[in-house]
């Protein structure tokens, strides 16, 4: 039977992980990879994460499973930075459940929509690879728009006219901020005509929230997220804690649904709590965990927001001396210092992309997207001088 199976192609961001692992050049630069990193270029453990973790060590005193909505106390936890601290359950018409990384929530609200009926879901292109795969895994159409013009701004037409040609039982994905891969995100101008075009509208938002704080700071990041949420009587929320509490390995997410009769809410998570126990039974306990003991302490919260100001104001750093640059060779890197989050794409064509490998041993996706991050002091001049021999 499992002759059957069909080859699958290598995922590509893990074919180019080793393709830099097996570069013996001691000055290669690695910005394929989608972690943050120091300015010498490693990815740390926080330090509040590392003081949640002693804690956690002492007091636990079971490992026994938590169930399918996991740990509540971390998704209780969560909610006043996502959704505002004033009304962080919107009267009672939100609740949420733990997943494994945003990417298991993104699974578990994909696979909840098309319960609910949805046959297609509209997602700006590019977008995150794995958006499109989950949703050929469930059966689900995708229908892209254009999210950016070659101007480097969001192409307002675009979603404008997908939104207009939304039906009943269609979805849209959005990014709530720091788009991935294009770092180009929406203003608060244009997340106001998007939360009124979606509240006449028939679509239901699927907000996915995996880079909050990386951008222009926790609120900042909320903000579209917020505003849609006023204006349409039901969303889905996917957030990842992976990035902000640098959490990769240990898979720490949320789904959270919003409906317009909190009555409604029971139903609704039972749906997501029966899927979740069909996809991995129960989340890993312990990030979860951690990121709940950092936010039940007020000095942890300081430490951890803290160490996101650093990261924040690192990449900015990054993206500030690339904008510097210009017109370098035959790119302008001016649009990558109104950017936001780890992700830019570069102009390249596949030869450039190739030749920046083999000439210089500077690795990035083949769609010309770099981490921001993976650029330091040591390197970022490095950079911008391949870049303009290159592409000259």
């Amino acid at each position: 039977m499992l002759s059957n199976l069909q080859q699958q192609p290598a995922d590509a961001l893990l074919a180019l992980i080793k393709l830099h692992n097996d570069d013996p050049r001691a000055d290669k630069i690695d910005l394929g990879v989608g972690v943050y990193r120091t300015g010498d270029g490693e990815t740390p453990v926080f330090g509040a994460i590392k003081a949640a973790e002693k804690k956690l060590v002492e007091t636990q005193d079971s490992k026994a499973y938590l169930g399918p909505e996991g740990d509540m106390g971390f998704v209780a936890a969560l909610m006043p930075y996502v959704f505002g601290k004033e009304n962080p359950d919107m009267g009672g018409r939100i609740e949420g459940m733990q997943t494994p990384g945003g990417t298991g929530s993104l699974r578990l609200a994909l696979a909840m929509v098309q319960r609910a009926g949805a046959k297609r879901i509209i997602v700006g292109k590019p977008s995150w690879p794995n958006h499109a795969q989950i949703c050929k895994d469930l059966g689900l159409e995708v229908v892209e728009f254009n999210h950016a013009g070659e101007d480097g701004k969001v192409d307002m037409d675009a979603l404008r006219a997908a939104i207009a040609s939304g039906t009943e039982g269609d979805a849209m994905l959005l990014h709530g901020c720091c788009h991935n891969p294009t770092g180009i995100d929406y203003t608060h101008a244009n997340w106001d005509e998007i939360a009124g075009l979606l509240a006449n509208s028939p679509i239901m938002p699927i907000l996915d929230l995996a880079y909050q704080g990386l951008g222009l700071g926790m609120e900042e990041d909320a903000y579209g997220l917020r505003t849609v949420l006023a204006a349409v009587p039901d969303a889905l929320i996917c957030y990842s804690c992976d990035k902000n509490f640098g959490l990769y390995r240990d898979r720490v997410g949320a789904l959270y649904a919003m409906a317009k009769d909190p009555a409604d809410l029971t139903k609704i998570m039972s749906n997501g709590h029966s899927l979740a126990r069909a996809n991995w039974s129960q989340p890993p306990d312990h990030g979860g965990a951690a990121v709940r003991l950092v936010l039940e302490d007020e000095a942890l919260t300081a430490q951890w927001l803290a160490e996101l100001d650093e990261m924040r104001e690192r990449m900015r750093w990054v993206r500030d001396k690339l904008a510097a640059a210009g017109v370098t060779g035959g790119v302008d890197l001016s649009p990558i210092g109104i950017q936001n989050g780890l992700f830019s794409i570069i102009p390249f064509t596949p030869e450039q992309v190739q030749e920046m490998r083999k000439n210089h041993g500077i690795y990035f996706a083949g769609s010309g997207r770099i981490n921001v991050a993976g650029l330091t002091t040591g390197n970022i001049d490095k950079f911008i001088a391949a870049v303009a021999e290159v592409t000259a």
